[in-house]
C-alpha cells in the first residue's frame, strides 16, 4: 500500500512539475515575441512543409508517421504564427502532382487530411482558440467525396471568424491556379461582349439577352441584309464598316487584374515570406503569381523539426529587410 502511494505521489509530483515547466515555457515565449513584436511583423507568411518522408526514412518509420509528425509541427508553427500577430498562414498540402506517388501513400495522406480537417471543428482546437477562417484552395474536385465534403464542411463552419486566416493548398499547383484564372477572366469577358452585341441588336432581340438574344442572330442577320439590299450607297457602306470598327475597338479585353481577380488566392494579400524547409530552394509549382517580390527562406530543417527559434530568426531578417522590400514594392 506505501508504495502504491509512493508511486502515486512520484507521478502527481512528475505532473505538477511538468506543469509548471509548461507555464514558464508559454510566459518566456510570450516576452519573446512582445519582444519581436516591436518591430514590424509579416502579415502573411506560406509554408512549403518539405521533409515529412525524409524524417520518417532517417527514423525507420512508416511514411504515415512522419506525415503525423509534420502535422503536429503545423499545429505548433501555426500557434506560434497567430501569438506573434501573422494574420494569414498558407500552407502547401498537397499538390496536384502528389497523385502521382504510391497508391498506398496518398491514400494515407487523404485519410490523415480527413482526420485533421474534422480535429479542426472540436472545440478545443486551435481554429477556435484563435477565431480562425479556413480556406481550402485549389481544385477541390480532384480530392475524393469524403474528404472534399469534409473540406466544405469546415468552410462554412469557420466563415464567421474573422481574426485570423488559415489557407490549406490541396489539390493544388500554380499552373493550374493560372489557368483556371484566366478561363474564368474569358467567360466573364464573353458574357460582356454578348451583353453589348444584343445591346446593339436591341431592336431585332427584343431586349433578350445571354444564350437566348445569340439565339435570334440568324434573323437579325437577315434583315441587316434586307436593308443593305434596299440601300446599296458607298456613303452608307463605310458608315457602317466605321461603326463596326469603333465597336470593335470598345471590346472588353482580358486584364491582368481580371486574372487576380480569379485566382483561387484572391481571398489573400500576397506573402510577405516564403519558407521552405528542408533546404530545399524550389517554389515546386507553388503561388508562382503572388510570390515574384517575395524573400524566400529555406532552413536546413525537415518540416518535423522545424520550431519556434527557426521561425523568430526568419522574422528577425523580414524586419530588417523590411524598408528595402517595401521600397521595391512601391516601385512595382
Amino acid at each position: 500500500m506505501m508504495e502504491k502511494n509512493s508511486v502515486i505521489s512520484e507521478s502527481e509530483s512528475r505532473a505538477i512539475a511538468s506543469q509548471k515547466l509548461g507555464g514558464l515555457s508559454t510566459f518566456l515565449r510570450k516576452c519573446l515575441f512582445s519582444v519581436v513584436s516591436v518591430g514590424p511583423i509579416p502579415e502573411h507568411i506560406a509554408f512549403i512543409m518539405d521533409g515529412n518522408r525524409r524524417y520518417a526514412k532517417r527514423r525507420n518509420l512508416p511514411v504515415g508517421e512522419g506525415h503525423k509528425a509534420g502535422f503536429l509541427s503545423l499545429m505548433s508553427i501555426l500557434r506560434y504564427c497567430y501569438e506573434l500577430g501573422v494574420k494569414y498562414v498558407t500552407v502547401y498540402a498537397f499538390s496536384i502532382d502528389n497523385f502521382k506517388r504510391r497508391p498506398d501513400e496518398v491514400k494515407t495522406l487523404m485519410d490523415l487530411l480527413q482526420e485533421k480537417i474534422e480535429g479542426l471543428l472540436e472545440k478545443e482546437s486551435i481554429v477556435n482558440q484563435f477565431g480562425i477562417r479556413v480556406y481550402f484552395i485549389g481544385n477541390l474536385k480532384l480530392l475524393n467525396e469524403s474528404v472534399r465534403v469534409a473540406a466544405e464542411k469546415a468552410m462554412k463552419a469557420t466563415a464567421n471568424n474573422s481574426k485570423a486566416v488559415l489557407l490549406i493548398c490541396v489539390a493544388y499547383t500554380s499552373c493550374d491556379e493560372i489557368v483556371h484564372a484566366v478561363e474564368e477572366s474569358c467567360n466573364m469577358k464573353k458574357s460582356e461582349i454578348r451583353a453589348q452585341i444584343n445591346g446593339t441588336k436591341g431592336g431585332c432581340n427584343g431586349g433578350m439577352d445571354g444564350e437566348a438574344g445569340l439565339d435570334t442572330s440568324e434573323a437579325c442577320n437577315e434583315k441587316v441584309e434586307g436593308e443593305e439590299k434596299e440601300n446599296t450607297r458607298v456613303e452608307h457602306v463605310e458608315k457602317d464598316e466605321g461603326e463596326f470598327q469603333e465597336s470593335e475597338k470598345q471590346l472588353p479585353v482580358v486584364k491582368v487584374v481580371d486574372v487576380e481577380k480569379h485566382l483561387y488566392m484572391s481571398v489573400a494579400p500576397d506573402p510577405d515570406i516564403l519558407i521552405r524547409t528542408s533546404g530545399e530552394t524550389r517554389l515546386s509549382n507553388f503561388l508562382l503569381w503572388q510570390t515574384s517580390n517575395c524573400p524566400l527562406y529555406s532552413p536546413a530543417a525537415l518540416w518535423p523539426d522545424l520550431g519556434m527559434w527557426h521561425l523568430v530568426w526568419v522574422i528577425l531578417n523580414f524586419q530588417r529587410n523590411h524598408y528595402y522590400l517595401e521600397k521595391k514594392r512601391k516601385q512595382m
